[in-house]
């Protein structure tokens, strides 16, 4: 079956694509670099914002296998903008191709982070707020909750879609750093705005540490310190009706991201399901670039003060 979106859907995401292809290009060659260092964490979050009046554009993707069902090919936009010293907030767009079926918006984020303590502590908490407005066919896999499960995903897309989620998630980010190693612990809340939807409740945890801990002194792309190596488990943890790992699936996901000089950054993961409630393999991989002084270029253009 040829690959096929919705009117207007088809529309939406073709001017999506379109605008964000113009937007990195100006992007690309407008901003200096800020020597960024990013963690190869995927979903998940440690303690460190985005600089304030930094910009930060990211694309991911994630192939996933599905018994039952046709593999799936996801993908997801950040827009991350460093609103203060103690604030991040940031936009998703989501989207998928399930293999011969169809290639659908799926839909939208919005995501704060709010650091608690001014300074640097032994362990870091950060409050993390997101609506998000989808359907049941967005398999970005952002984060596993409640009991979701490979079989969740099998429907083909048109039945997916009439499905939609409005929800709240919360996170508490606690993150430490100690001798060059990241340790972040990631307890989730969701909550679907439908009054008789339950609470569900997940986790994610992760740790890394760069090849490197010493600089060199020349700049160069293929240095150890360039690479930070991490590993992450993530999974459900039931609802409110029903707590706990009984009908539950989880994820180990080895993970390395390669900070460029240049500001870029590259990451890669791989997911393994651990029961058989999980996908087999979780593929993913994401481009970044983090733009510092994009707030202050954005004053000036509509006639603030740097």
């Amino acid at each position: 079956m040829a690959v096929r979106l919705s009117i207007p859907g088809a529309r939406l995401f073709g001017r999506f694509r379109f605008c964000s292809f113009l937007l990195l290009i100006w992007l690309l060659f407008s901003y200096r670099s800020s020597s960024a260092q990013e963690s190869p964490y995927i979903v998940t979050y440690d303690h460190y914002l985005e600089e304030p009046g930094s910009l930060e554009v990211e694309y991911f993707s994630t192939f996933g296998t599905q018994r039952g069902g046709n593999d799936f090919h996801a993908f997801w936009t950040e827009f991350e903008y460093g609103t203060t010293a103690w604030w991040t907030t940031e936009f998703y767009l989501d989207g998928q191709t399930t293999f011969s079926d169809s290639t659908p918006f799926t839909g939208f984020r919005v995501e704060n982070r709010v650091r608690l303590l001014d300074r640097e502590h032994f362990v870091n908490p950060v409050l993390y707020v997101e609506y998000e407005q989808t359907s049941a066919a967005d398999k970005i896999l952002k984060e596993v909750e409640g009991h979701d499960a490979e079989s969740d995903f099998a429907e083909p897309n048109s039945a997916l879609r009439k499905e939609h989620d409005h929800e709240l998630e919360l996170k508490l980010l606690l993150s430490s750093t100690f001798k060059g190693w990241n340790v972040a612990l990631n307890p989730i809340f969701t909550k679907n705005l439908s009054p008789s939807e339950p609470w569900e409740f997940a986790y994610a945890v992760g740790a890394s540490h760069p090849l490197a801990l010493k600089a060199l002194p020349d700049r160069c792309n293929f240095c150890r310190e360039n690479f930070i190596a991490g590993i992450e488990m993530y999974g459900g943890l039931g609802d409110t009706h029903s707590l706990g790992l009984p009908n539950t699936s989880h994820y180990l996901a080895p993970a390395v991201a390669w900070n460029l000089p240049s500001d870029w950054t590259f990451r890669l993961s791989s997911g393994f399901g651990l029961n058989n409630n999980s996908h087999r393999l979780l593929l993913r991989w994401g481009i970044s670039r983090e733009f510092s002084g994009f707030g202050e270029l954005v004053r000036r253009l509509f006639g603030g003060h740097a």
